[in-house]
């Protein structure tokens, strides 16, 4: 039986019943409501190994071209003409499950959904994806300018097996969707990753600070992220 949160559920007995027909575990009889495990807890027995875990029947999503977000420090122009400058940028991108939660560092969760999907579809899959550069770039006065980049993403679901050597909430196996969202390689389904040049209009206190702030005063001056 399938509870309204996703977490199913079986015996020792009726697994080995099951497999022995070739046939997956999906239910059994309902546990109370308070003999259930959370969420949280059965990813931390994941991560930790304490749960022997697998995550099944992998689906790759179409892949996509994520939000542009600022992989720079910012350069602010006080003076009264164009400011050219070479930046570099730096960028890390993780993954994260369907609660939010970052599966990228620490644990087993991460090589578990790497070794799914390369049994399925005969290629790896990364939990982070790390590039760093350098960029020339200019801006007019009274701007503000910084890098941005976009990295291509793609979201892989599956149901994930909890199975325990002794019953942990009246069970040995506790099974739950999930749908995890990490980095791709770019070119994956014709889509690339972007880095781009932005800028925009100094607010009225930046403005302020140029001729309040005498180092910086008519010059250029890189702010850190």
């Amino acid at each position: 039986m399938t509870k309204n949160h996703g977490w199913r559920y079986g015996g020792r007995a009726l697994a080995a019943a099951a497999l022995a027909c070739g046939v997956t575990v999906t239910g059994a009889l309902p546990a109370a409501a308070a003999d259930e495990p959370s969420r949280p807890e059965l990813m931390a027995d994941c991560a930790s190994g304490l749960g022997k875990c697998t995550f099944n029947e992998p689906k790759l999503g179409e892949a996509y071209l994520g939000a542009f977000h600022q992989v720079s420090d910012s350069l602010y122009n006080c003076s009264s003409s164009d400011a050219s400058q070479g930046m570099t940028w730096t960028d890390t991108v993780g993954s994260t499950d369907s609660a939010g939660v970052s599966v990228t560092a620490g644990g087993k969760i991460a090589g578990i959904v790497d070794l799914s999907v390369t049994a399925t579809y005969s290629h790896s899959w990364t939990s982070s994806h790390a590039e760093s550069s350098s960029l020339d770039m200019t801006v007019k006065p009274g701007e503000v300018g910084w890098i941005a980049r976009a990295q291509v993403m793609q979201k892989v679901s599956g149901t994930w097996q909890t199975h325990y050597d002794d019953p942990k909430w009246g069970h040995y196996y506790w099974f739950f969707p999930d749908t995890i969202t990490g980095p791709a390689k770019s070119g994956t389904d014709g889509k690339s990753n972007a880095v781009v040049v932005r800028s925009r209009p100094m607010t009225a206190a930046e403005k302020a600070s140029c001729t309040a702030d005498a180092a910086h005063r008519n010059r250029a001056f890189v702010q850190r992220r």
